[in-house]
Protein backbone atom coordinates (compact mmCIF):
# COMPACT_ATOMS: atom_id res chain seq x y z
CA UNK A 1 0.00 0.00 0.00
CA UNK A 2 1.68 3.83 -1.03
CA UNK A 3 0.42 7.01 -0.37
CA UNK A 4 -1.75 8.67 2.08
CA UNK A 5 -5.50 6.76 2.67
CA UNK A 6 -8.28 9.15 4.05
CA UNK A 7 -9.49 8.14 7.39
CA UNK A 8 -12.83 7.02 5.59
CA UNK A 9 -10.75 5.08 3.28
CA UNK A 10 -8.80 2.91 5.76
CA UNK A 11 -12.24 2.79 7.88
CA UNK A 12 -13.44 0.83 4.92
CA UNK A 13 -10.40 -0.77 4.68
CA UNK A 14 -10.09 -2.75 8.18
CA UNK A 15 -10.06 -6.10 7.27
CA UNK A 16 -8.49 -5.58 4.04
CA UNK A 17 -5.68 -4.24 6.14
CA UNK A 18 -5.43 -7.06 8.36
CA UNK A 19 -5.05 -9.60 5.62
CA UNK A 20 -2.40 -7.67 3.71
CA UNK A 21 -0.74 -7.64 6.86
CA UNK A 22 -1.12 -11.15 7.63
CA UNK A 23 -0.05 -11.90 3.86
CA UNK A 24 3.03 -9.56 4.41
CA UNK A 25 1.90 -7.68 1.44
CA UNK A 26 2.27 -4.19 3.15
CA UNK A 27 4.40 -2.30 5.63
CA UNK A 28 3.33 0.56 7.75
CA UNK A 29 1.70 3.37 5.89
CA UNK A 30 -0.10 6.65 6.52
CA UNK A 31 -3.01 7.42 6.83
CA UNK A 32 -5.38 11.11 7.63
CA UNK A 33 -7.33 13.86 5.56
CA UNK A 34 -5.43 15.46 3.97
CA UNK A 35 -2.46 15.24 5.57
CA UNK A 36 -0.68 12.63 7.14
CA UNK A 37 -2.41 12.12 11.02
CA UNK A 38 -1.67 8.83 11.72
CA UNK A 39 0.63 5.17 11.14
CA UNK A 40 -0.63 1.50 10.97
CA UNK A 41 1.95 -1.29 11.21
CA UNK A 42 1.76 -4.56 12.77
CA UNK A 43 1.89 -5.53 16.05
CA UNK A 44 5.14 -7.17 15.34
CA UNK A 45 6.87 -4.56 14.31
CA UNK A 46 5.38 -2.21 17.36
CA UNK A 47 6.82 -4.73 19.72
CA UNK A 48 10.11 -5.16 17.91
CA UNK A 49 10.96 -1.53 18.03
CA UNK A 50 10.15 -1.19 22.02
CA UNK A 51 6.70 -0.41 21.54
CA UNK A 52 5.00 -1.54 25.03
CA UNK A 53 7.83 -0.12 27.01
CA UNK A 54 7.66 3.60 25.56
CA UNK A 55 3.95 4.15 25.45
CA UNK A 56 0.94 3.09 27.80
CA UNK A 57 -1.33 1.47 24.65
CA UNK A 58 -4.65 0.21 25.73
CA UNK A 59 -4.54 -3.32 27.10
CA UNK A 60 -7.64 -4.25 25.14
CA UNK A 61 -7.55 -5.74 21.32
CA UNK A 62 -10.23 -4.24 19.58
CA UNK A 63 -12.13 -5.85 16.78
CA UNK A 64 -11.84 -4.43 13.26
CA UNK A 65 -15.97 -3.18 13.62
CA UNK A 66 -14.71 -1.60 16.93
CA UNK A 67 -12.05 0.22 15.92
CA UNK A 68 -14.14 1.23 12.62
CA UNK A 69 -16.76 3.03 15.11
CA UNK A 70 -13.85 4.30 17.22
CA UNK A 71 -12.08 5.77 14.80
CA UNK A 72 -13.41 8.98 14.57
CA UNK A 73 -13.07 9.38 18.94
CA UNK A 74 -9.31 8.07 17.78
CA UNK A 75 -8.72 10.64 15.24
CA UNK A 76 -9.68 13.25 17.23
CA UNK A 77 -7.51 12.61 19.97
CA UNK A 78 -4.45 12.33 17.87
CA UNK A 79 -5.61 15.93 15.91
CA UNK A 80 -5.27 17.03 19.86
CA UNK A 81 -1.91 15.61 20.40
CA UNK A 82 -4.01 13.02 23.09
CA UNK A 83 -4.03 9.57 21.03
CA UNK A 84 -2.74 6.54 22.73
CA UNK A 85 -1.83 3.73 20.41
CA UNK A 86 -4.33 1.49 19.56
CA UNK A 87 -4.19 -2.10 19.38
CA UNK A 88 -6.41 -4.34 17.04
CA UNK A 89 -7.14 -7.75 15.66
CA UNK A 90 -9.42 -10.34 15.31
CA UNK A 91 -10.25 -12.73 18.58
CA UNK A 92 -8.31 -10.61 20.92
CA UNK A 93 -4.93 -11.81 19.38
CA UNK A 94 -2.79 -8.25 18.57
CA UNK A 95 -2.05 -7.61 14.65
CA UNK A 96 -1.63 -4.09 14.29
CA UNK A 97 -1.55 -0.75 16.08
CA UNK A 98 -2.50 2.69 15.04
CA UNK A 99 -1.22 5.23 16.36
CA UNK A 100 -0.50 9.54 15.79
CA UNK A 101 2.54 10.08 12.90
CA UNK A 102 4.82 12.17 16.49
CA UNK A 103 4.47 8.34 18.15
CA UNK A 104 5.29 6.80 15.16
CA UNK A 105 8.58 9.03 14.92
CA UNK A 106 8.97 8.22 18.57
CA UNK A 107 8.92 4.56 18.30
CA UNK A 108 11.37 4.73 15.72
CA UNK A 109 13.29 7.52 16.84
CA UNK A 110 12.99 9.74 13.96
CA UNK A 111 13.31 13.31 14.74
CA UNK A 112 10.38 15.36 14.12
CA UNK A 113 10.40 17.69 11.23
CA UNK A 114 10.70 21.39 11.09
CA UNK A 115 7.28 23.51 11.80
CA UNK A 116 4.71 23.50 9.24
CA UNK A 117 6.13 20.78 7.34
CA UNK A 118 4.26 17.80 6.14
CA UNK A 119 5.77 14.61 6.45
CA UNK A 120 5.24 10.68 6.34
CA UNK A 121 7.32 9.45 8.43
CA UNK A 122 6.46 5.53 6.77
CA UNK A 123 8.07 7.34 3.27
CA UNK A 124 11.03 9.25 4.91
CA UNK A 125 14.59 8.79 3.12
CA UNK A 126 17.66 9.62 4.93
CA UNK A 127 21.19 10.68 3.35
CA UNK A 128 23.41 8.01 3.20
CA UNK A 129 26.38 9.27 1.80
CA UNK A 130 29.61 8.94 4.08
CA UNK A 131 30.21 11.98 5.52
CA UNK A 132 33.44 14.01 4.72
CA UNK A 133 35.50 13.16 7.21
CA UNK A 134 34.72 8.72 6.82
CA UNK A 135 36.85 6.26 5.75
CA UNK A 136 37.32 3.15 5.11
CA UNK A 137 38.38 0.80 8.29
CA UNK A 138 40.52 -2.61 8.14
CA UNK A 139 39.35 -5.89 9.23
CA UNK A 140 41.62 -5.45 12.54
CA UNK A 141 40.15 -1.96 13.41
CA UNK A 142 36.28 -4.12 13.24
CA UNK A 143 37.92 -6.52 14.82
CA UNK A 144 38.91 -4.38 17.78
CA UNK A 145 35.90 -2.38 17.79
CA UNK A 146 33.60 -5.69 18.66
CA UNK A 147 35.94 -6.86 21.32
CA UNK A 148 38.86 -9.19 22.23
CA UNK A 149 36.91 -12.11 20.87
CA UNK A 150 36.90 -11.11 18.17
CA UNK A 151 40.32 -10.07 17.88
CA UNK A 152 41.09 -13.50 18.72
CA UNK A 153 38.95 -14.70 16.35
CA UNK A 154 40.34 -12.87 13.59
CA UNK A 155 44.07 -14.17 14.54
CA UNK A 156 42.48 -17.73 14.18
CA UNK A 157 41.15 -17.16 10.68
CA UNK A 158 44.01 -16.05 9.41
CA UNK A 159 46.16 -18.71 10.85
CA UNK A 160 43.90 -21.23 9.16
CA UNK A 161 44.36 -19.50 5.87
CA UNK A 162 47.93 -19.39 6.24
CA UNK A 163 48.25 -23.00 6.87
CA UNK A 164 45.17 -24.33 4.05
CA UNK A 165 47.03 -25.99 1.55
Amino acid sequence: MTGSLSVTAFRADLPAVLARFRAGKTRAFSFGDGVPEAVVLTYDEFEDLGGEGKFAAAEEVLEPELLADRLAELMRAIRAGQGVPVVWGVAGEPEAVVLSTADYRKLRGDDEPPPGVVDDPTRRTYVTEPLPDSRAMTMDEIAAVMGPEAVEELARLRREDREAP
